[in-house]
């Protein structure tokens, strides 16, 4: 008489090779994206007056909230993308709370600011690359990051 082993089976598979060298291409983005923010809180008097006008008043009438999600966009996704080049299950929920502060930042300068009306159309390829970047890294730790343990 045989019995069945106990054997619990995954779905989880082996990640693909590329895995690891995406991550790390997107922890250098996501740098980039943290010292843009750097370079955006340390603006001097000077610089700030240096911009034209309107610029100005984009900058000074910004939410102090799209500012927090800016810094929570950009930690959250450097943080997340090594969780995800070291394969840890945390990269899901940061690049989550990332994802999540890219798309609030984005509705906070094109809609409630309005920075089309300053910048034109061309100001959209920037904020289009990295709501890219911010949703593949959420699909691809969705997809290749076990989550169950």
């Amino acid at each position: 008489m045989t019995t069945e082993s106990n054997i619990q089976t995954s779905s989880f598979t082996q990640p693909p090779k590329w895995l690891k060298p995406f991550a790390w291409v997107m922890v250098i983005w996501n740098l980039m994206g943290v010292m843009a923010f750097v370079m955006h809180i340390l603006i001097t008097p000077e610089q700030l007056a240096a911009l034209p006008e309107a610029e100005q008043a984009l900058f000074n009438n910004a939410a102090s909230w799209a500012v927090v999600v800016f810094a929570l966009a950009v930690f959250a996704g450097t943080a997340g993308s090594l969780a995800l080049a070291f394969g840890k299950k945390l990269a899901l929920p940061l690049l989550s709370v990332s994802l999540i502060g890219v798309l609030l930042q984005q509705f906070h300068s094109f809609v409630l600011q309005d920075s089309l009306a300053v910048y034109g159309t061309t100001a959209l390829i920037m904020p289009a690359v990295v709501v890219f970047f911010a949703v593949a890294l959420f699909v691809v730790a969705k997809k290749y990051l076990p989550q169950n343990e």
